[in-house]
């Protein structure tokens, strides 16, 4: 541990030795599902154990672990703060580091604050073989400091792509919770583009920006990789408060190729089914992918290109045949086609079901301006188009999620 009365690094501020360890529970933390008791501290989890405990899928084990959207949030005069986390990071064999993860200060609602963290645990994936190992490492620290004076509403936005278990919070003065507000909370569940892929911070995915556009309280259930139609997620959306809900369903099933159209329907409908048992009349929006050149017209799987990954660029490319089509095969195009159609289907029966089809978020125009890096996943820039929207559109006058 560093000298308490050193000052904070990058910082003029002297640390004071009169800190205060709060021990972090359920009521300081917005966005997580479940907390989880390890040996170094607390692991929030965005699915519930008893979910996790129906697959073993190791790549949904590490997204429903990452936190995207989850924060703490506390009540204090403090005017320095410190978390102490260990941090799992993802690295692919072959290639350069990862741009680590990063940490968002939010005082009273606005950005105060950015930091990262060194140390922790390190996945080592290697996409030719599909093996992984864990590499450990020690506890990380990270600090903010020269907060204003007097009572505020600090939130600590985790980063979306790095489980982070949480081993301690230190401040300079006394936290308490905070108490619910008058917020609407808003239930989304996608894929990595919902997750957060390739964002530049916790609070500038997608979800994040609508909901602070939108003025409603976010709990991200994007899941890198495995928004899959999954009956335990369902359960997990139905199990959830919320007064406002969407779901992005599609890329995914195309990127594993795991299902044809006679099973993409009627699982479809389960799913929604299932979210209905628990939140009859909520408003549910379902919307259908976002524009992706390689899969519009051509079924996955998707596929890693390797040609770039030594100068730090992992690509993909469609391995399917566009003739597999006839088969049920399913591609971006037939997604949509087949979601509007279900949309309006049942609508003729619950007035609050809504379709938004993804190419008004994010279209052909716009990949002309503003390409997929690697063919798949938003950048910075993209995100924050995509947020600003899903907000017009879902939050804004006439939509779905209107006040």
């Amino acid at each position: 541990m560093n000298d308490p009365h050193e000052p904070v690094p990058g910082s003029t501020t002297p640390r004071t030795a009169d800190w205060i360890t709060t021990s972090v529970t359920a009521d300081l933390l917005r966005g997580a599902l479940e907390l989880e008791h390890t040996e170094h501290g607390v692991l929030p989890h965005r699915l519930p154990a008893r979910a996790r405990a129906q697959c073993a899928d190791g790549q949904l084990a590490m997204a429903e672990a990452q936190p995207s959207g989850v924060r703490l949030v506390f009540r204090t005069r403090a005017t320095a703060v410190e978390l102490d986390t260990l941090r799992t990071k993802m690295a692919y064999r072959g290639a350069p580091p990862r741009p680590d993860g990063v940490y968002d200060l939010l005082v009273d609602g606005r950005l105060a604050g950015r930091a990262g963290t060194a140390g922790g645990n390190v996945l080592m994936m290697d996409m030719a073989t599909g093996s992984a190992e864990t590499r450990p490492g020690p506890v990380g620290t990270v600090r903010f400091a020269g907060l204003p004076d007097g009572v505020k509403d600090v939130e600590i936005w985790l980063p979306f792509n790095e489980i982070t278990q949480l081993v301690a919070l230190r401040t300079d003065a006394p936290v308490e919770a905070v108490p619910p507000g008058g917020r609407r909370v808003w239930l989304h569940h996608g894929s990595s583009i919902s997750h957060g892929s390739d964002a530049a911070s916790p609070t500038t995915t997608w979800p994040a920006l609508a909901a602070s556009l939108g003025d409603a309280e976010l709990i991200n259930l994007g899941l890198g990789g495995s928004a899959l139609l999954d009956a335990f997620t369902a359960r997990a959306l139905r199990d959830t408060p919320a007064d406002l809900i969407s779901v992005k369903i599609g890329i995914n099933l195309v990127n594993t190729d795991l299902m044809r159209l006679r099973a993409f329907t009627p699982a479809v409908h389960g799913f929604l089914d299932t979210i209905r048992e628990g939140h009859p009349t909520a408003p549910l929006l379902v919307v259908s992918p976002l524009h992706c050149p390689i899969h519009e017209d051509t079924p996955g799987p998707s596929a890693p290109d390797f040609d770039n990954l030594g100068a730090g660029r992992l690509q993909f490319r469609a391995a399917g045949d566009p003739a597999e089509r006839a088969a049920g095969k399913l591609t971006l195009n037939v997604i949509r086609a087949e979601l509007s159609r279900i949309v309006t289907q049942r609508a003729a029966d619950d007035p609050h079901l809504h379709y938004l089809d993804g190419g008004d978020l994010y279209g052909a125009a716009d990949f002309a301006e503003l390409p997929l890096p690697d063919q798949l996943h938003p950048d910075a820039a993209t995100h924050r188009r995509i947020g600003d929207r899903f907000a017009e559109l879902a939050f804004g006058a006439g939509g779905p999620f209107a006040a």
